[in-house]
């Protein structure tokens, strides 16, 4: 990232000579605006949640914790979880194995059904600005998803996808797509980010990554990646809004 010390509207993009520059953001700490230098970016890999689909965590532990006949409450955020959801998320234990984990561990008397529409009731929709925004962007960068993901809400926002947009999946929009529950590994474990490097022959300087979550920032960052943390109310329309013109 690059810093200049004036102030700007989130997502005003501008040339500096050969560089071009968007505007991100301003850093709470020192009040410096905050850039991404685009023209060193030749592959873009994306979080899900919270960047492509609009996500409210508390919405699923509130429907969840309806279900719990011992006022338990649930253990479950954007920053911290319990160890049950990270078997989930990693995939080992399937859906199945996770209601009933769920039921245990929470005393939750509730179906399949009842646990699945709970458990997706957090993913609330995807804005059809940011699919044509990621299909511009595919004519342009090669692009990646990374997600922190399970096999119940898959299945969700690729229907959701299908009903939508008319598209087969998700995956469809990227060159490739890495969901944790599919290859054992989960953000922030700096192996994630590795692997993509190594298996698509990516630079790590060239490489931007965007995430809603500051511990998935750090941990890219460590790596060597350019990063880009889309806090709320950014969105990745703003951010790329000149890029694709």
């Amino acid at each position: 990232m690059s810093y200049r010390p004036f102030p700007l509207k989130e997502g005003v993009s501008f040339d500096l000579g050969v560089q071009f520059y968007i505007f991100v953001g301003t850093n709470s700490n020192t009040d410096q605006n905050i850039f991404v230098d685009l023209t060193t970016v030749k592959n873009i890999i994306f979080d899900l949640g919270g960047v492509i689909i609009n996500i409210d965590y508390f919405k699923s532990i509130r429907e969840l914790e309806q279900y719990c006949t011992a006022g338990h409450t649930i253990e479950y955020s954007q920053r911290a979880q319990s160890h049950l959801f990270d078997l989930f998320e990693t995939g080992n234990s399937s859906p199945e194995e996770f209601r009933q984990h769920l039921r245990e561990a929470y005393h939750l008397e509730a179906t399949d059904e009842q646990i699945d529409e709970a458990w997706n009731a957090m993913l609330l929709d995807i804005p059809a600005e940011r699919i044509e925004l990621l299909r511009e962007l595919g004519n342009k960068y090669r692009i990646f998803l990374l997600s922190n993901t399970n096999a119940i809400h898959m299945k969700r926002f690729n229907e959701m996808v299908e009903h939508n947009f008319t598209m087969p999946s998700l995956d469809s929009l990227f060159e490739q797509a890495y969901y944790s529950h599919l290859i054992g590994q989960r953000k922030p474990d700096a192996i994630v980010f590795e692997q993509i490097l190594e298996q698509n022959g990516l630079k790590r300087e060239e490489t931007l990554f965007i995430d809603d979550s500051i511990q998935h920032i750090e941990s890219a960052r460590k790596v060597g990646l350019q990063t880009l943390f889309l806090e709320p109310p950014l969105t990745i329309n703003q951010v790329f809004r000149d890029a694709v013109s």
